[in-house]
């Protein structure tokens, strides 16, 4: 069974932020709230992490910057999370493009 784009962005992002599996069945918009809470909590208490797995990720300097700096203080979590998951979203969406079709 095919995995949804949301599934397999879920899953990648899933190892980085020990996300609870059964998370995977949420849709994008709940998966993207779940996520917020794990980068508010890390903003708070492991920020350091939080900035390598952003690096990792490939976020961008600039977009990471720009996200704690300009975002208002209640948003900055969710403005990362959502970030996260269109960087995690995209490189799904460009493998799916590029695989071979099986």
């Amino acid at each position: 069974m095919n995995k949804s784009p949301s599934q397999e962005t879920f899953l990648l992002l899933r190892k980085d932020f020990d996300l609870p599996e059964k998370a995977a069945d949420l849709d994008e918009e709940q998966a993207i709230a779940a996520l917020s809470k794990v980068i508010a909590y890390m903003l708070d208490r492991e920020f350091e992490r939080l900035l390598q797995i952003c690096y990792r990720i490939d976020l961008g300097e600039e977009r990471l910057k720009k996200i704690l700096h300009e975002s208002e203080p209640d948003q900055v979590a969710l403005d990362l999370a959502k970030a996260l998951w269109n960087r995690q979203k995209q490189k799904v969406e460009i493998r799916k493009r590029y695989s071979p079709k099986g």
